[in-house]
């Protein structure tokens, strides 16, 4: 009876103790067949002291594993000493102990310096991170764009130390491999770096072009100068410290020769043509051959191609590869794009999901009639989407190259896929259209009239719609030069008499999102008296001055400047003449307005956007719409309008839009440096003289001085952080045309949306016809 109700209990756990048995019982059967079949027999026979001993296959596998394996570096922190605070590195790479690549050396003369070496320059610069040409030339003048290192004496041995003691100085800590060639000598750049990129970087290499040496029977090889070769860091580290016996030592009259006999004689090192599978492939150019007609498959792989006589060949040489690249980047292409049409029948969309051009993106989806791409239609003279806003302007610059180069690529595949039969000879563009698709690039519909010609010769006008893409290429990091938060921003208020009163309400606001965090930011008042105000009445700033006077006293240690004026009619470029005089050249100024709000996101965004030397900024602020025509929702159960949004578009109480826009027409707000607006008043000064400059200055803003005589960067952005309440500008007649659309149409802009203004217009007819 027991033992029936025990096997009752225990029944719905019987296959949980089977499992647990069986899996113990195969866990300790593995352990046994482990520690039976003992180690490696080839692992054991290497490391038996009478099996065959290979220490450079043991010392490879040993350094393969330690590149991969991670390491925990402890971090200790004494309790008892006192520790600064942690600076931090200026990139994240420097942190990481990453380096670039590949570093590439050139060895010049003075009488190549200016001719060779130019058409190096221009045909792999763009290609390295780092390219250094180093000559024997005292005092040698580098041409524009070069980096050039002179060593003051022309020895061969002495060049080539001097040049490994330069590498190894200043980036041996930089850069994984160092590649050292003549300026006689082509490289194609992109192989290069790939077989770089396929190295390892943990051994001691020397490869290039191995030759034998002159008058000896030694097996040990060095690597020919003139088709260039490769050292890695590790080898470099090592030769270092035997540079100056190797330059008493060894007599050579070739740097290549020289370097290769130091290496042999000290490391024990010889150079070699293959590694790791990588073979260094060079071609040695016959002399009057014509690089077009070269079709050796040693010419067509090669990495560098040597001796190159003279610039015009090397121009050639580079044509020559760039055409063989291109003509294999297109097989390559067409051969991705049959592999797609081969997979997408077996997709869920088959065929129907097959976009064009193959292996593109598929053009972009709007989801609302506000994410719906616009075509901009244009002919070959006029485009009718002009970026002032006008209805048609020439079509010109950089748009002209355009349409023309897409109306040429189209003719010429028309005469592709139809020739012989058909040949294609363009007679007009009748209609054009483009857009800019963010996932794809510019697509361009084009309506031709053609005349096709047959091959008996007759001739027809034909009209054909084509469409083409031109596709996003590879995305790169423009270098732009390195800006830091930390800078001080001088913030300028210029103040009119009759913007007095809104200028207590920028002191206030000022106060609470600058003095109060304590950013690092000053701030000078400019008080623009008029001819007869403040003389022997009373003074218009008074209240100006004692608020600037009160927050002095409240925030100890800030000091609110301000410098009083008289103009008749100022002119904003006039008034930062003043303020820039009174400043150094590296002070970076903010231009504001009394109804301007900067907080610390926009001062931050003022320090990264305005570049010394190369950008200003001038971003465009929202403005408020006029609360009588757009009132903002009030909070719920609050009647009344509800607190300022902190940022254009939400009100934070519930989410309702706030009325307003982005003030493109606007330009009073900008950063800029003081060396960069004294350049560019300088230039304005010398194109205009005299009375046609002051007039230039009375029409003329801070922004206009940049763009027209500046050949600084203008930055446009807009600036959700710039929120301005509802003010209607005083446009001055003074101003220049241009300048005084701009203002009245700001003005008018600013009133409302047109949906709002349509239903004042409606309200008010329907109030006047009753």
């Amino acid at each position: 009876m027991r033992l029936s109700s025990l096997l009752a209990v225990l029944r719905p756990m019987l296959p949980l103790i089977l499992g647990l048995s069986l899996g113990c019982s195969l866990s300790l059967l593995r352990v046994s067949w482990i520690q039976g079949e003992g180690e490696d027999p080839c692992v054991e026979a290497v490391g038996k002291p009478g099996g065959p001993q290979n220490p450079d296959l043991k010392h490879g596998l040993d350094q393969s594993d330690e590149d991969f394996k991670p390491r925990i570096v402890p971090y200790y922190r004494d309790p008892n000493k006192h520790y600064k605070k942690v600076l931090r590195t200026r990139y994240i790479q420097t942190e990481l102990g990453s380096r670039e690549r590949l570093l590439v050396a050139v060895l010049t003369s003075r009488a190549t310096l200016s001719t060779l070496a130019v058409a190096v320059n221009r045909t792999v610069a763009h290609h390295f991170p780092r390219l250094l040409y180093f000559t024997g030339q005292r005092g040698a003048r580098a041409p524009a764009g070069m980096q050039v290192v002179s060593h003051g004496d022309e020895r061969p041995a002495w060049l080539m130390s001097e040049t490994l003691r330069h590498l190894h100085t200043h980036f041996g800590a930089d850069y994984d491999w160092f590649f050292i060639m003549q300026d006689d000598t082509y490289v194609q750049a992109p192989r290069l770096a790939a077989l770089a990129g396929h190295l390892s970087i943990n051994q001691d290499l020397y490869l290039g072009h191995a030759e034998e040496f002159i008058g000896t029977g030694e097996q040990a090889r060095y690597c020919h100068g003139g088709f260039g070769y490769l050292l890695s860091r590790s080898l470099l580290l090592r030769l270092r410290p035997h540079l100056d016996g190797c330059r008493g030592d060894i007599l050579s009259a070739r740097p290549d020769e020289w370097l290769g006999r130091c290496l042999i004689d000290t490391l024990g090192i010889g150079c070699v043509s293959q590694h790791q599978g990588q073979q260094y492939r060079s071609f040695e150019l016959a002399k009057n051959r014509d690089p077009e007609k070269e079709g050796s498959p040693a010419f067509l792989s090669a990495f560098t191609v040597h001796p190159v006589s003279e610039g015009t060949l090397m121009y050639r040489l580079h044509k020559r590869f760039s055409a063989l690249e291109l003509e294999r980047a297109y097989k390559e292409i067409e051969q991705l794009q049959a592999q797609i049409r081969n997979l997408t029948v077996l997709t869920p969309e088959g065929e129907a999901g097959l976009s064009w051009p193959v292996g593109l993106p598929a053009p972009f989806i709007p989801h609302s009639r506000f994410e719906v791409l616009g075509w901009d239609y244009f002919t070959e003279q006029h485009t009718f989407a002009c970026a002032d806003g006008a209805p048609k302007c020439p079509l010109q610059g950089a748009s002209r190259a355009d349409v023309g180069d897409a109306v040429d690529t189209a003719l010429e595949q028309l005469n592709r896929r139809y020739q012989p039969r058909l040949r294609f000879q363009k007679q007009r563009l009748l209609n054009g259209y483009r857009r800019f698709d963010p996932a794809r690039g510019m697509e361009y519909t084009l309506d031709l009239l053609l005349e096709a010609v047959t091959q008996r010769g007759h001739r027809r006008s034909l009209a054909r719609r084509v469409s083409l893409l031109r596709p996003l290429s590879k995305v790169e990091i423009l270098p732009m030069p390195y800006v830091t938060e930390a800078t001080r921003v001088q913030l300028v208020l210029p103040i009119l008499v009759a913007e007095a009163p809104a200028a207590l309400a920028f002191l206030e606001a000022f106060a609470a999102s600058v003095l109060e965090p304590r950013e690092h930011a000053l701030l000078t008042l400019l008080l623009v008296y008029g001819p007869r105000e403040g003389r022997g009445g009373p003074d218009p700033f008074l209240g100006v001055k004692a608020a600037a006077a009160e927050l002095e006293r409240r925030y100890p240690g800030t000091r609110l400047a301000w410098l009083a004026v008289r103009a008749e009619a100022p002119s904003q470029v006039r008034l930062m003449d003043v303020i820039s005089k009174k400043h150094p050249v590296d002070t970076l100024f903010f231009l504001t307005t009394v109804w301007t709000r900067p907080g610390s996101e926009v001062l931050n965004r003022c320090r990264m956007n305005a570049i010394s030397g190369w950008q200003a900024f001038f971003p465009v602020h929202f403005q408020e719409f006029n609360p009588v025509l757009s009132p903002q929702r009030s909070p719920p159960g609050v009647p009344g309008a509800g607190p300022d949004p902190p940022s254009p578009g939400v009100d934070p109480s519930r989410g309702a839009p706030v009325g307003g826009r982005f003030d493109r027409q606007a330009s009073a707000e900008g950063c800029f440096y003081n060396a960069d607006y004294l350049a560019a008043r300088a230039r304005l000064a010398g194109e205009l003289a005299g009375q046609e400059e002051e007039e230039a200055l009375e029409g003329l803003e801070v922004m206009d001085v940049f763009l027209r005589f500046s050949g600084l960067h203008l930055f446009r952005a807009v600036e959700p952080g710039l929120v301005q309440k509802f003010s209607l500008r005083d446009c001055s007649p003074r101003l220049s045309e241009e300048l005084y659309h701009r203002c009245r149409l700001s003005n008018l802009e600013g009133l409302g949306a047109r949906t709002q203004l349509a239903m004042a217009l409606f309200e008010q007819e329907q109030a006047n016809s009753t």
